[in-house]
């Protein structure tokens, strides 16, 4: 025997048998042991008492255990020493890219044929017809004489190949022989349906559904089985007294109870017991005798008679920890006559010590020598006492867990501290059971069970047992979901609904199922819950068929040469004769290979199969390689996606054979139109076609979507969408580019239709007269008229004219008031803010509202910044109402020339470089966001990860977002109190305008997939620039820009930056003062004003007295009040 040890298994037989604890087994790991019996004296890292421990065998070689992230295969290797040259360095580098490029090689290949289906009816293409129906539900038959394609296949792939008729088995409905419905009046426990027939083909599956029910207060046995080693004394005593609060719990859980008691120690051997004499008579003072198990109180009704006879038991005693309550557990579940189990009700079994356990081996590993396995059978005397403990060795736990659940008995371990980490492990094994942890002296066991019992009353575990091997079961929910171990919780007096999918295998351990034995692939299997004692019964039978053409052989036909006898359209030919129609004869020339041969090849059968007597092909690998010659490969089809055909067809003589409802070269188009369909059922919106499951959109001016339906959504809805157009046509207002890319049909009317009856209605202050227009926009019943219909309302509403002769005598004053500006603007620099405010005021100067920036300059010391951001305020004046958003942007290291050496280096585009991203979320802030390690910071975390990704995968190169946090911004508005998220998007640096392009659409439509975020606020920054977006709500008149500053190690000793304000996209203000410089100084800079004389595009600057100093600035014309981050408040410069 071939044997290599490892780590977590050894190979022995080219099998690899896996070491596991308890369920921790390998997938891939069958559920048998292979030994037959657990591996005993085995420590768990970190547990006192060991789990059990068996070898396994395993379908792959050399696993990795669950639990412990090692391998089943050998120890590593020491590492081998190196040499440290330069020269072996690179032939070590040379052999590892040989290595790298064949295994890459071999693994494509790999992955080509695992993604290939593998064919099981192509198995049997050269057997008979019964033999081929029986290979699996989908396999098809052709019996066309002419047919020389593989006659067993797919139904499909065969009619792929020409075959005009084809044989397949029938499948047959599975029939209801008894289904009662469920009765909630009756008070037990019911399932429905009770008796099915299922007939199944190989691999067929089939689903049924499932109701079960069960009762409030149903009947119910409750065993208390205790531990009666010395340790328990107090426990005893306690238990005595308990005898109302036992009865007040019987009747509180059910209406027809039955309680019961029974005792355990553990073997009358040693070392378990002590076996002097006096011992073995009173262990301890006043105990009686040392035993295994005894059931002392049948299940009974009265409990008083319960109370009574608990008050004459005694405690015992023995020598070792653990106790031997395995085979006092297996006992009470097995002797169901003996202890009084009753088939209606429901069984709980009340485990109570403080012991640890012993489990099988540990009879036959220490001094007691005890070697048979346990039988399984009842053992008790007359007395109700185990006879056999010491002639039988412990249950293991995998049979007590089968045998409580084959006798619908639900364990509860009541026990205290010192071992409960052991049962807490041990009841993972059971489908349903609780852990209750006692006191010292058991005095809140009644507590104990009553909390276990409500835990238990919701949990069913569905089972299915007596399952012929050719089946297997699984249980699911009512909506197809898999649910594991099938676990249900199902309340008391509810009807619970699932479904059981049930499968027939195709093949028994290697063998056809239709050739294995009879009880194999048929019998009554039963499914129900743990708990109850009613179930369901399943009739199972797996389906052989047989074809009729092979009971009617045509001997000696003609088709056959006279060879052979046609059995079913294929030749069967007599001894010495050959080939498809029998027509070669076992001589000489059957050996040329000439007829394998194909047109324009070199090899016979084009070197991938052996050439058989008299011409025939067999192809070395027939899953791969098909046709006359095996010329074509199953695996070199077109593909879409990167999937064979694009996984809707199959691979058939060098072409995909679409399934139905696909077509195109690699199936990669659908036949139906329902991805196109628009919202309102039409396909493609009747503005385009839908080829291939895709919208071909006719072009139009405004973007469309994936259904050809307007696209407003991207420019903040249908009436900011078209405004524009609308003042054009209608009013010939506006720019005259408007009414050329306008492709609405505009119809005026007197009178504009209900706002419910139309897509939108819209309302709009033309600027040429300040008048409102009004007018609506509804889908065109023609499509060619226009994307939109739009109605206008012939008349506009003008402000009243009574006060125009007024307006000359306005002009002359504030003709006049400019005036006086000028002058005080001459002689009075302190003028210039007071009038900027006041011709901001006036409607004829700029429009009514201005925007700008409150300061010209900054001036920071790189050592005192706090932060890398700078909050600078940028304010509005003018008439508050209305909302205005005003887009920004910052650049680096302004003050190098074009010819500056650093600026000559220009950066590789398609590096991978950090975008910083912010935008502001529509939920209100919370402190907890500012951890974060708190859970609702990490659940916003997962949504912003989920919803911001969707979005950013549409840019090349980019990877999912990282470094999330939460921030609130004070001086935002009305917005401050909402959430501001910063993340960090990596991408290419040549992506930047699309990242800003694709943020600012998402903004503005004001979600990011399903994460909702607040319109006009946004940021996006790179190393050396950023662009963003403030928001003026309605009587908001400043506002911070959180500004990057970019700082560097690689930065010059004095830099300076240039903010900017580009635009206002939404609103009506103009922008005012539109620049700001930040100037930051390194702490070892020499000469700090070198370079900071206002630059030319700044028009109002102050006179500054420049100072030089080693290491510091001697400027301070004013306080010291703004700091980065928003510390202060400057006003026109500020030295910090």
């Amino acid at each position: 025997m071939n044997s290599e040890q490892g780590m977590w298994g050894y190979m022995t037989n080219d099998l690899c048998l896996c070491k596991g604890i308890g369920d921790l087994w390998e997938s891939n790991c069958n559920s048998n042991p292979v030994h037959s019996r657990f591996v005993s004296n085995t420590i768990k890292p970190g547990v006192t008492k060991p789990f059990p421990i068996a070898w396994r065998q395993c379908s792959a070689p050399c696993a990795t255990p669950k639990s412990t992230g090692g391998g089943c295969g050998r120890r590593g290797l020491p590492p081998q020493p190196q040499a440290h040259t330069e020269r072996s360095k690179r032939k070590e580098m040379g052999r590892w890219v040989l290595h790298l490029s064949v295994g890459l090689g071999l693994l494509a290949i790999l992955l080509t044929f695992c993604y290939a289906e593998v064919n099981y009816c192509f198995m049997a293409r050269d057997k008979t017809c019964s033999e081929c129906l029986q290979a699996g539900k989908d396999c098809a038959y052709c019996p066309d004489e002419n047919f020389d394609g593989p006659r067993c296949d797919l139904s499909e792939n065969i009619r792929a190949h020409g075959c005009s008729a084809t044989l397949r088995a029938t499948k047959i409905k599975s029939i209801m022989k008894n289904r009662t419905q469920i009765n909630k009046r009756f008070s037990q426990s019911q399932v429905s349906p009770q008796l099915m027939s299922m007939s199944f083909l190989p691999g067929e599956e089939k689903v049924v559904d499932v109701e079960v029910f069960s009762p409030l207060k149903g009947p119910l046995d409750l065993y208390i089985l205790m531990d009666f080693s010395n340790s328990m004394a107090d426990d005893l005593d306690n238990l005595k007294k308990m005898g109302n609060k036992l009865s007040q719990l019987i009747g509180k859980l059910s209406n027809d109870a039955t309680i019961g008691f029974g005792k355990f120690v553990d073997k009358v051997i040693e070392p378990q017991t002590d076996m002097r004499p006096s011992k073995l008579k009173t262990p301890w003072p006043n105990s009686d005798p040392p035993f295994s198990f005894q059931n002392v109180i049948k299940l009974t009704n009265d409990v008083g008679e319960f109370t009574r006879e608990l008050q004459k038991e005694m405690i015992s005693g023995n020598l070792d920890a653990p106790e031997g309550g395995f085979d006092a557990i297996l006992q009470a579940a097995v002797c169901g006559n003996r202890i009084g189990w009753r088939s209606h009700s429901a069984h709980l079994l009340v485990f109570s010590t403080e012991s640890a356990f012993h489990y099988e081996a540990d009879g036959a590993n220490v001094l007691s020598g005890i070697l048979p396995r346990n039988d399984e059978r009842c053992h008790l005397d007359p007395e109700g006492k185990y006879t056999e403990d010491i002639s039988q060795d412990y249950p293991s736990i995998p049979t007590l867990v089968r045998v409580l659940g084959e006798n619908n008995i639900i364990p509860i371990f009541a026990v205290t501290n010192h071992s409960y980490t052991y049962y807490q492990k041990l009841s993972e094994y059971f489908p349903i059971a609780e852990v209750g942890l006692l006191q010292e002296d058991s005095s809140n066991i009644v507590q104990v069970m009553e909390t276990a019992f409500e835990s238990i009353r919701s949990k069913t575990s569905i089972q299915a047992e007596d399952k012929p091997k050719a089946f297997k079961a699984q249980f699911l929910s009512t909506k197809e979901e898999l649910v594991e171990y099938g676990l249900f919780n199902f309340p008391p007096g509810a009807i619970g609904n699932f479904k059981m999918r049930l499968k027939a295998d195709r093949m028994i351990d290697e063998t056809p199922v239709c050739q294995s034995n009879q009880d194999e692939k048929e019998g009554t299997m039963r499914v129900k819950p743990t708990t109850f004692n009613k179930g369901f019964n399943i009739e199972a039978s797996i389906l052989c068929p047989t074809c009729e053409c092979e009971k009617t052989p045509i001997p000696n036909s003609a088709k056959c040469h006279g060879n052979g006898d046609m059995i079913c359209g294929k030749c069967k030919c007599s001894p010495g004769w050959l080939g498809a129609f029998c027509n070669c004869s076992e001589t000489i020339s059957a050996q040329d290979t000439s007829r394998c041969i194909g047109p324009n090849m070199k090899e016979p059968c084009s070197g991938r199969g052996e050439c058989k007597l008299c011409g025939g092909c067999v192809c070395s690998n027939p899953d791969q390689y098909e046709g006359q010659y095996c010329q074509y490969d199953k695996t070199q089809c077109p593909r879409s996606g990167g999937f064979l055909c694009n996984d809707r067809g199959s691979c058939i003589m060098g072409s995909c054979a679409c399934k139905k409802g696909w077509e195109g070269n690699a199936c990669e188009c659908t036949n139906s139109n329902q991805t196109c369909l628009d919202n309102k059922g039409g396909v493609c919106n009747g503005l385009g076609e839908c080829k291939c499951g895709l919208c071909q959109c006719k072009e139009t001016a405004v973007e469309m979507t994936s259904t050809c339906e307007p696209n407003f959504q991207a420019q903040l809805g249908v009436c900011e969408g078209t405004r524009d157009c609308v003042r054009c046509k209608a009013w010939k207002t506006g720019k005259n580019e408007d009414c050329k890319n306008c492709p609405f049909e505009i119809v005026m009317v007197d009178e504009l239709k209900e706002a419910d009856k139309v897509r939108d209605s819209c309302s709009f202050r033309d600027e040429d007269d300040d008048c409102t227009y009004h007018y609506t926009a509804e889908d065109p019943t023609d499509k060619a008229a226009g994307i939109l219909k739009i109605q206008v309302l012939k008349k506009k509403d003008c402000p009243a004219a009574s006060l125009l002769w007024l307006l000359p005598l306005l002009l002359f004053l504030l003709l006049l008031l400019a005036l006086l500006l000028l002058c005080c603007w001459k002689y009075c620099a302190c003028c210039k803010t007071c009038c900027q405010s006041c011709l901001a005021l006036l409607p004829c100067c700029r429009k009514g509202r201005m925007v700008g920036f409150k300061e010209d300059e900054y001036l920071l010391r790189q050592s005192l910044l706090t932060s890398d951001h700078l909050d600078t305020p940028m304010v509005r004046t003018g008439p508050p109402k209305g909302t205005d958003v005003v887009r920004w942007k910052v650049t680096d290291n302004v003050h190098r020339g074009p010819n500056h050496p650093q600026a000559l280096i220009k950066p590789n585009p398609k590096e991978t470089i950090q975008f910083p991203l912010s935008v502001r979320l529509n939920r209100l802030f919370s402190d907890i966001l500012s951890r974060p390690e708190s859970r609702e910071a990490d659940q916003l975390r997962k949504e912003v990860a989920d919803n911001v990704n969707e979005v950013y995968k549409q840019i090349p190169g980019a990877q999912k977002v990282q470094k999330t946090a939460f921030r609130m911004q004070r001086n935002a508005g009305k917005r401050q109190d909402y959430t501001i998220m910063d993340t960090v998007l990596s991408a290419p640096r040549s992506s930047y305008p699309d990242i800003v392009k694709l943020t600012e659409k998402n903004v503005q439509s004001g979600s990011f997939q399903d994460l909702k975020v607040v319109p006009g606020y946004y940021t996006v920054a790179t190393d050396r620039e950023a662009s963003g977006a403030i928001e003026f709500q309605e009587g908001v008149e400043s506002v911070d820009v959180h500004v990057p500053l970019f700082v560097k190690e690689e930065d010059d000793d004095k830099k300076q930056l240039l903010v900017e304000a580009v635009d206002v996209p939404l609103g009506i203000a103009e922008i005012g003062k539109r620049l700001v410089n930040i100037t930051i100084i390194k702490e070892h800079a020499t000469s700090v004003f070198s370079f900071l004389q206002p630059p030319t595009h700044t028009a109002d600057r102050m006179e500054w007295p420049t100072f030089q100093s080693a290491g510091r600035s001697l400027r301070m014309d004013e306080p010291r009040s703004h700091t980065a981050h928003g510390t202060s408040q400057p006003r026109t410069k500020r030295t910090i």
